[in-house]
């Protein structure tokens, strides 16, 4: 029986992230399906001299000859040269732009979307930030369906991944990133035989979560330690969270709690001092250890060796601010 043509496929992201499953397409993916072009965000700057550059998925694409589209938004002309493409499907991950009804119906087999949470827990804008803010050991990717609600697609499949109690946001990233491989290994070949059975989501168990800013860094020392430990990582590297040590802003890279002392031990916030792993800090309930820091125009540095160089006394009072919630709605954390 002879082999089916690979699925002619567009490629719709702008994140790192997606590299490894690009890399499966170009490599053990080819039989299944060919990127004939690739859609990603206009040049911006980055990095701290803003210098403007291409990000990871254009440099990817244009290294392997793929044409390359950079609109600073979709219309009609990006739409029509879409159907040009002759596209069997349009796949999307972290792409930053939004896609109309007429664009998501464009290829043959529509438009999917890979989301990085469980669905339908953790739609919308930070899913992994705030998977492992939120103290989950599980998280993963689903492939959907696009539709015109935000993430409420109907799902075909997931791949789960552990989340580890000193894994940040990179960390997660990274795992996420490596499950799009099988995730795509055994569903694409379903769909291109007609095959692959979407599920429509249960709405009662949706949570949203959004877009982050600098001011989510905020800690706050009369939350318990296992919560901050947990929205530390999850925030790390963006936005990160950082304290004042007598009014520099040191940003913490890593965190875990200690069960020990309970509340009520010391004020929350009170330095407790160093241990063999990181910096001990007093909450509310146990004790919030700093295990990686960073002072302005330095480099992050484990907690030993941070302290070498800036000594913080036991007793000192880091000071508390007011942590935004991180869920706009749904189930709490």
């Amino acid at each position: 029986m002879p082999m089916a043509s690979p699925l002619r496929l567009v490629f719709l992201g702008s994140d790192p992230v997606a590299l490894p499953l690009l890399n499966w397409l170009a490599t053990e993916g080819r039989g299944t399906a060919e990127i004939a072009a690739v859609f990603t965000q206009p040049d911006r700057p980055a990095g701290r001299g803003q210098r403007v550059g291409a990000n990871a998925v254009k440099s990817w694409a244009l290294e392997r000859g793929i044409p390359v589209r950079q609109p600073e938004k979709l219309t009609q002309v990006e739409r029509e040269e879409l159907a040009r493409i002759g596209a069997d499907l349009s796949l999307v991950m972290a792409y930053g732009h939004i896609l109309g009804v007429k664009f998501i119906e464009t290829p043959r087999l529509g438009t999917l979307n890979l989301h990085a949470s469980l669905l339908p827990r953790y739609r919308g804008a930070s899913p992994i930030q705030t998977a492992i803010a939120c103290r989950e050991r599980e998280t993963g990717v689903s492939l959907m369906r696009i539709v015109r609600e935000l993430d409420a697609g109907p799902v075909a499949d997931c791949e789960r991944i552990a989340v580890g109690e000193l894994d940040t946001a990179a960390d997660v990233e990274a795992k996420i990133g490596a499950a799009c491989r099988p995730l795509l290994a055994r569903t694409l070949p379903l769909l291109a035989g007609g095959r692959l059975i979407f599920e429509e989501q249960d709405t009662a168990l949706a949570s949203y979560c959004r877009r982050l800013s600098k001011d989510d860094g905020a800690v706050d020392f009369r939350a318990a330690a296992p919560a901050l430990a947990a929205r530390i990582n999850g925030l790390w590297p963006w936005p990160g969270c950082s304290v004042d040590f007598n009014g520099l802003p040191v940003r913490i890279g890593l965190a875990d709690a200690l069960v020990q002392g309970g509340p009520g031990v010391m004020e929350p916030g009170t330095v407790l001092g160093p241990d063999a792993e990181g910096l001990q800090v007093a909450t509310s309930s146990g004790i919030l250890r700093l295990r990686r820091l960073q002072r302005p125009g330095g480099r992050m540095l484990p907690a030993a060796d941070f302290l070498r160089g800036f000594p913080v006394e036991r007793g000192a009072r880091l000071p508390s601010r007011a942590m935004p919630a991180l869920l706009k709605a749904g189930p709490p954390c």
